[in-house]
């Protein structure tokens, strides 16, 4: 019997059930068109999708947005079209085509990946939940998703879109995310053992379409009939959430050091923690109060040349930006001077860019491919 806390409202006799058939069959029209995914036409036609593309887009998409991955995915494959290339590459490489995506372990874990699928798999993914929940960053959603769409494994495969449908079609009350786990057990339910994978994006797509946040297209929907918080009414009130904690504000300095030619004085943040791997400016230590006092890395005419803000997952942040120009001395031990043709092309995360733009009054920033 399941826990009170989880039980969704009683389907109603006249209410069918959810078929996979109609959804598959509404995929097969309004799929959407993305660049690791082979569509039902060609699924049809026997070509079957390139399981290191699946895995790139997955890790990619991880918190972020279609729209701003599509261009990093593209920039990957084009430096890197094949895992065995991706695995031979330097780490500092990757990183740096990465930039700019943010949640950085990410690029860790892919290279890591990478690596270990080149080395115990002969360059080829595992095609069990197995197999790759055993893989450097690949987790329980990641090696379904992988399983289900790559190789047509039966997987539960459950993102925020698919969490979305599945909470207002079964009108669950419990909040995200204690319910969780009943989310993952009703769409076990759903998953056909044919087309799994074209299953899997049938349901991510009609979260991002049709059952979006605020305003859900409810009559364009397949399975209008089976909603059971479209009979209620409340849909765009689903999924609940709990009231998230205020996200407090840290604050530090940041020392933008100039040699003569430009080039921008960095050093690299160690591999564990916030922006592991990635480069930054001197600074100090980001804290919740009040910047703490720290030296600059040279003597010289330190000029404050105002603030950056940024907001991260768990905290939002505020740097003080000093700026100088130094002359032609040697860096410090940690440190290493970055060319200004390079700094756009180098691993500087988002908020490292804000700062060298504060500083230097010109973009850090790539520019990527339109699509």
């Amino acid at each position: 019997m399941e826990p009170p806390a989880f039980r969704s409202q009683v389907r109603l006799s006249h209410m069918p059930a959810p078929s996979a058939t109609a959804l598959l069959d509404w995929y097969d029209v309004h799929a959407r068109r993305l660049p690791w995914r082979v569509s039902p036409e060609d699924r049809k036609l026997g070509i079957l999708p390139d399981p290191y593309r699946i895995w790139l887009s997955e890790v990619m998409l991880q918190q972020t947005t279609v729209a701003a991955v599509k261009g990093y995915f593209l920039d990957f494959l084009e430096r890197w079209p094949s895992l065995p290339a991706l695995a031979a590459a330097p780490r500092d490489e990757v990183m740096a085509a990465w930039a700019g995506l943010g949640y950085y372990s990410r690029a860790r874990n892919l290279k890591a990946c990478a690596e270990a699928v080149a080395r115990h798999h002969d360059g080829r993914f595992p095609d069990t939940l197995e197999g790759l929940a055993a893989l450097p960053g690949i987790g329980p959603y990641t090696a379904a998703a992988i399983a289900a769409i790559a190789f047509d494994v039966p997987a539960a495969v459950v993102d925020g879109n698919v969490e979305r449908v599945v909470a207002r079609l079964f009108a669950l009350e419990t909040p995200l995310p204690d319910v969780k786990p009943e989310i993952r057990r009703l769409t076990a339910t759903l998953t056909p053992q044919k087309r799994p994978g074209d299953f899997a994006q049938a349901m991510m797509d009609l979260g991002a379409t049709i059952c979006t946040p605020k305003r859900p297209a409810c009559a364009l929907c397949p399975w209008s009939e089976s909603c059971l918080a479209r009979q209620r009414g409340d849909a765009e009130t689903l999924p609940r959430r709990k009231a998230k904690a205020e996200r407090p504000t840290r604050y530090g300095i940041s020392f933008v050091a100039r040699r003569h030619d430009g080039a921008i004085l960095v050093r690299r943040r160690p591999d564990k923690g916030l922006l592991g791997g990635m480069l930054e400016v001197p600074g100090s230590d980001w804290r919740e109060g009040a910047a703490p006092e720290v030296a600059a890395p040279f003597q010289a005419g330190w000029k404050s040349v105002g603030e950056i803000e940024h907001t991260f997952t768990h905290f939002h942040l505020i740097l003080s930006v000093k700026a100088a120009d130094v002359g032609d001395r040697p860096p410090p031990d940690d440190c290493f001077w970055l060319d200004a043709a390079a700094v756009a092309g180098e691993a500087l995360p988002t908020v490292m860019r804000k700062v060298v733009e504060a500083a230097t009054g010109r973009s850090a920033r790539r520019t990527r491919r339109s699509l």
